[in-house]
């Protein structure tokens, strides 16, 4: 085994600590992704990296991954009485066996309790949700491991969606890449957007997905409700249909039930009401659009059904809290 030597924790003292928290069987991107971001993220104040990393395991030495690699990382406990700035618990396969270690835990909660912010990417989120600082608290994790997150701890306020939360000082983020997202947020909240668009470009990453994106296809999702395929037909005729008027009455009618009976089965079915899926549905679309043509943003709400910008505008706020026109300048592939 190779041993791994932490640097001096006095040997940047203008530099935030960034600690990775790490065990067996980690996924390597969750953890080499915001690394990447958090060790060439530059200070405009000092011109040098405004971060220093530090990588720690319960025993120190060396850690599998889920790849070939191994990890060198330094013992958990010479970071306890460190002045943490961010503290991040790495996810991976071994997350459902380290949320049930109570030593690390207990350092883990000892680590967050002096950390100024505390964050999880994927299902890391089991682990901190562990220590009980996730309890009545926002949190998201990777969509395969929501169920477990529920299930064992249900003070925490899970959502499937976004690809990363900020409740207070807690970050969450969703599966692998949505580490990055989150990594590059928190950049440009600490040394402001310019810098995160420099480590974005060095990357050739998208700056910044905002945290309301969505973690993976909408149509995927929707396929993983429907199991039956019962309402395949449907939305595949409301998507060719966006910009018609598609009233309940007018959805039942295709599905060849009451207006009642339909509501009642879809809802059940698919979680949401039939209205909240074709708002969905347009966004998706005015998405695509906004993505990848020229059309403006009124021309876009026309042909998505949304009539006028004011009412995709409200829309873009509520599910992706970004604007429209926010969302083209950030994702625009033109």
């Amino acid at each position: 085994m190779t041993s791994f030597t932490a640097k001096s924790h006095t040997d940047c003292p203008d530099q935030r600590l960034v600690v990775f928290v790490i065990y067996e069987n980690i996924v390597l991107l969750d953890l080499v992704g915001p690394l990447q971001v958090f060790s060439h993220a530059p200070d405009p104040k000092t011109e040098k990296t405004g971060y220093r990393c530090a990588i720690v395991s319960a025993g120190g030495d060396m850690t599998d991954t889920n790849t070939v690699l191994s990890v060198p990382s330094a013992p958990l406990s010479e970071y306890l009485d460190c002045a943490i700035d961010t503290l991040v618990i790495v996810g991976g396969d071994g997350a459902n066996t380290a949320m049930n270690d109570q030593a690390l835990i207990d350092n883990v909660t000892k680590l967050a309790s002096g950390a100024r912010r505390v964050c999880s990417v994927c299902s890391g989120a089991l682990v901190l949700a562990a220590t009980g600082l996730l309890d009545g608290r926002r949190a998201v994790t990777h969509w395969d491991d929501v169920k477990t997150l529920t299930d064992t701890f249900p003070n925490v306020r899970v959502e499937l969606d976004p690809i990363y939360i900020k409740d207070g000082r807690f970050w969450t983020s969703a599966g692998i890449t949505a580490g990055i997202d989150m990594a590059l947020a928190i950049v440009a909240e600490d040394l402001g957007r310019a810098a995160a668009l420099t480590v974005a470009r060095s990357m050739v990453t998208q700056m910044v997905r905002s945290g309301g994106q969505s973690q993976y296809s909408p149509d995927l999702a929707r396929q993983m409700l429907d199991k039956t395929g019962q309402f395949d037909a449907l939305h595949h005729w409301i998507e060719g249909n966006l910009s018609s008027n598609l009233t309940i009455d007018r959805l039942a009618d295709r599905s060849n039930m009451s207006t009642r009976n339909f509501s009642r089965v879809y809802s059940g079915a698919m979680g949401v009401t039939p209205a909240k899926a074709v708002e969905a549905m347009r966004i998706e679309r005015a998405r695509e659009l906004l993505e990848t043509t020229d059309l403006s943003v009124k021309s876009v709400a026309t042909e998505c059904g949304f009539h006028d910008e004011e009412r995709m505008r409200r829309a873009f706020m509520r599910l992706l809290n970004v604007s429209p026109s926010s969302y083209r300048q950030t994702f625009s592939a033109r």
